[in-house]
C-alpha cells in the first residue's frame, strides 16, 4: 500500500482552520446581541434529533400548491447526499490522510463518501442550472456551489488514488499538479470558509440555531406560538438596533438558507406588498456587520423596492436604514413563513420586536393603527364604542350576564365582533345553537374588555398588558368550566398569552364546541343538497392553534359537497386582516383578500365557510361576483332550523 499523500491531509487541515476562523469571525456579530440563557449541553445533545425529525419534516413537505418544484429531485434527497457525503468525506479524509489509517476498509469508505457526495452534486447541478431557476431561490454565491463541490470531489479523489495503490504518487509541482492544487484550494475555501461565514454558513449556524432555538417548545410537541411578553421596565422597549435582539435570534437570522419557501408562502408578497420574508431575514443578518448593506443579496427583493440601497450596522437603527417601515407593517403575522421555514426561523417574533420599539418608543405606528391604539386606551374597545353597546345585537335574545361570584358551564366571549354588523349574525346563530343544545352559558357584559390581541400585534405591549390584567381580574371573580369564542384571535390570546400574566383558563373555539354537540346528538343538522362549500382556514385557528378538524366535521354534517382549496389546512393563505394589516394601510399591487378570493373561486364552490369574524369581513369586502361568505355557525344554524 502506498503512503497517503500528505498534501491532501494538509489541505484538509488548512480548510478546517479556515472554517474555525470564519466561524469565530462571524459568531462575534451574533454574540453581540442581548444575553439569553440557554441550556448549552442539553441543546447540543438535542440538536441532531431536531434536525433529523423537525427539519427533515419541513424539507420533505410537498411544495406549496402553485409554486414551482425544485429541479433535480427532492430538496431533502439532494441535501442528504451532498451535505451528508461532504461530512462523511471530510471525516474519512481526516482518517486516511491525517491520521494515516490506510486500511482497505477506510479507503472504501472514503471513496463511497465521495461517490455519495457526487450523486448529491449532480442534483445540485440540475437544480442550479435549471432554466428557468425557481424564482424563490437566491443566486449569487449559491451558483458557485456545484462547481466547488465538483472541484472538491475531483481533488480528493485524485489525491487519494495513490493511497489505494491505483496510481503512482502525484507530482504536485507539475502543471497538472498545480492546477489540481489551485482547484482543490479554491473548493476548500468556498466550502469550509463558506460554511463558517459566507453563503453556506447555515450549515453550522443552522445546527447551533437548533441547539439554542429561541422557542424550544416547538420541538416538544406543542405549538409554542404565543408572543413573548415584554418587560416594560427595560431601558429600551423592543428592538431598535440589531444588537437589541437576543443573541440566539441573531444566530437564527444567520441560519437562513435562502430557499425562499417563506417567500412563496407569504400573503403580503403574493399581493405585491413591500414584504419578502426571506429578504427581511437577510436584511437582519446583514445588519449584524459594521458597514452593512444588501449589495450581495441575489434573490427577490421586497416588492416595489430595489435591492442594493439598504445600509446599516450593529449600532444603526434597523428600521429606516436596512428595512423600510412599510416592510415592517405589511406583515399579517399569519405564521405561514414560520411554518414553511426548514431552518425553524421565527420571522414573526422579529417583526413584533421591531414593532414594539416603533410604537412604544417612537410613536411611529402608521395609518389608522395609531387611532385604534388611542381608542383602546380611552374606551377599552377597538371601535371606540361604549362597553355596554357590545350586547346591543342581542337585546331580543336576552343574553344572561355572569356577575361576580356567579357560575355557568360556558362563558361566551363576544369580542370585538359584538360591534361589527357582519359578525353579529354569527353571534346570533351561535347563541341560538347553544340554546337549542341546552348549554348553560352566559356572557360578561360590560365587564368584558378588548382582549388586547390587536394592541400586542401593533407593538403596544403596555396597552395589551393593561387590558389583559383587567380581564384576568374580572374572569377570576367568576366560575365557569370553559370560555368559548368565535374569534380565533381572542382564542389565541386568552388561551396562550394570558397565562404569562397569571390568567389560566380553558378556552375553546366555537367550532370545537359545536362539533362536540353534534357528535353527542344535542344538535342534529340536516344536509343541504346541491350546495357546494369550501372552507377557509383562519391563521390563528389553524397554524397558531392547530384546529383543522372541527370546522370540517361540521361542514361534512351540513353539506354533501365540501371542496378543499389547494392552499388549506396549515398552508391556508391569510385573509389579510391579521397583525393589524387592515389598519396599517400599507399599499400593494393587490389586496390580500382578493388574492385569496381568486383561490376560492377556483374551487367552483357556491359558498366559502369561515370560522373567524375578521375573515368574514375581509372576504365579504371583495367586489362581486364571488361566492357567498358564511360562518360555519351560520351554516349549522340553517341546517338545524335556527337560521334567520
Amino acid at each position: 500500500m502506498m503512503i497517503a499523500d500528505p498534501i491532501a491531509g494538509g489541505m484538509l487541515l488548512l480548510a478546517a482552520g479556515a472554517l474555525a476562523v470564519s466561524l469565530a469571525w462571524r459568531s462575534r456579530y451574533w454574540l453581540a446581541g442581548r444575553p439569553e440563557p440557554v441550556p448549552i449541553l442539553k441543546g447540543l445533545f438535542r440538536a441532531p434529533r431536531r434536525y433529523l425529525v423537525h427539519v427533515h419534516e419541513a424539507v420533505t413537505r410537498d411544495p406549496l400548491p402553485g409554486v414551482e418544484r425544485d429541479t433535480g429531485g427532492g430538496a431533502a434527497r439532494m441535501h442528504m447526499l451532498a451535505a451528508g457525503g461532504f461530512v462523511a468525506a471530510s471525516l474519512m479524509i481526516l482518517i486516511v490522510h491525517v491520521l494515516e489509517v490506510r486500511r482497505p476498509a477506510a479507503l472504501i469508505l472514503l471513496f463511497a463518501a465521495l461517490a455519495t457526495m457526487a450523486a448529491g452534486t449532480a442534483l445540485v447541478f440540475r437544480r442550479r442550472l435549471a432554466r428557468p431557476l425557481p424564482a424563490r431561490l437566491s443566486r449569487g454565491s449559491f451558483d458557485r456551489l456545484p462547481w466547488a463541490l465538483t472541484a472538491f470531489i475531483g481533488f480528493f479523489t485524485i489525491a487519494s488514488l495513490p493511497a489505494a495503490g491505483v496510481i503512482t504518487p502525484l507530482d504536485w509541482s507539475s502543471p497538472g499538479g498545480i492546477i489540481l492544487l489551485v482547484l482543490g484550494g479554491w473548493a476548500c475555501l468556498v466550502l469550509y470558509a463558506g460554511v463558517g461565514a459566507r453563503a453556506m454558513r447555515h450549515a453550522t449556524n443552522g445546527l447551533l440555531h437548533l441547539a439554542f432555538h429561541p422557542r424550544p417548545g416547538r420541538f416538544d410537541g406543542g405549538t409554542d406560538t404565543a408572543a413573548k411578553p415584554l418587560d416594560l421596565e427595560e431601558d429600551r422597549l423592543g428592538v431598535a438596533r440589531p444588537t437589541d435582539f437576543r443573541w440566539n435570534q441573531l444566530l437564527s437570522f444567520d441560519a437562513c438558507v435562502q430557499c425562499g419557501r417563506c417567500e412563496a408562502a407569504c400573503p403580503a408578497f403574493a399581493a405585491g406588498l413591500p414584504l419578502n420574508p426571506k429578504k427581511l431575514i437577510q436584511d437582519l443578518a446583514a445588519a449584524e456587520r459594521p458597514g452593512a448593506g444588501d449589495g450581495d443579496y441575489a434573490g427577490n427583493g421586497h416588492p416595489g423596492r430595489s435591492a442594493g440601497a439598504a445600509r446599516g450596522g450593529p449600532g444603526e437603527p434597523v428600521i429606516g436604514s436596512m428595512v423600510h417601515p412599510d416592510t415592517l407593517w405589511a406583515c399579517t403575522t399569519c405564521l405561514a413563513c414560520v411554518y414553511e421555514c426548514p431552518m425553524m426561523i421565527e420571522h414573526v417574533d422579529a417583526v413584533l420586536d421591531l414593532r414594539r420599539h416603533q410604537t412604544l418608543e417612537l410613536g411611529a405606528t402608521p395609518g389608522k393603527a395609531a387611532g385604534v391604539l388611542e381608542e383602546l386606551q380611552a374606551t377599552d374597545t377597538v371601535s371606540g364604542r361604549a362597553l355596554k353597546a357590545r350586547l346591543d345585537w342581542g337585546v331580543d335574545l336576552r343574553l344572561p350576564v355572569l356577575e361576580e361570584g356567579g357560575n355557568c358551564e360556558v362563558l361566551l366571549w363576544i369580542g370585538e365582533g359584538g360591534f361589527e354588523l357582519r359578525s353579529q349574525g354569527t353571534l346570533r346563530a351561535l347563541v341560538k345553537l347553544l340554546r337549542r343544545a341546552q348549554v348553560d352559558f352566559a356572557v360578561l357584559g360590560e365587564a368584558e374588555l378588548d382582549c388586547g390581541h390587536l394592541a400586542r400585534r401593533l407593538g403596544d405591549e403596555a396597552v395589551f398588558q393593561d387590558l389583559a390584567r383587567r380581564n384576568i381580574a374580572a374572569l377570576q371573580k367568576r366560575r365557569f368550566e370553559c370560555i368559548v369564542t368565535a374569534d380565533p384571535h381572542a382564542l389565541h390570546t386568552l388561551r396562550n398569552e394570558y397565562p404569562d400574566l397569571g390568567g389560566r383558563f380553558a378556552v375553546e373555539h366555537h367550532t370545537t364546541l359545536l362539533a362536540r354537540l353534534v357528535r353527542e346528538g344535542r344538535l342534529q343538522p340536516g344536509k343541504s343538497a346541491g350546495i357546494s362549500v369550501t372552507y377557509h382556514d383562519p391563521c390563528y385557528l389553524g397554524r397558531y392553534n392547530r384546529e383543522f378538524d372541527a370546522p370540517r366535521e361540521l361542514l361534512a354534517a351540513v353539506a354533501d359537497d365540501v371542496r378543499e382549496m389547494p392552499r388549506s389546512g396549515p398552508r391556508s393563505l391569510c385573509c389579510g386582516w391579521g397583525g393589524g394589516a387592515s389598519y396599517t394601510d400599507v399599499p400593494g399591487k393587490r389586496r390580500i383578500p382578493d388574492v385569496r378570493m381568486d383561490q376560492i373561486r377556483d374551487t367552483g364552490a357556491h359558498t366559502v365557510a369561515v370560522a373567524c369574524p375578521n375573515c368574514a369581513v375581509m372576504l365579504e369586502g371583495v367586489v362581486p361576483p364571488r361566492p357567498r361568505v358564511a360562518d360555519v355557525a351560520e351554516l349549522l344554524a340553517d341546517a338545524v332550523g335556527e337560521g334567520e
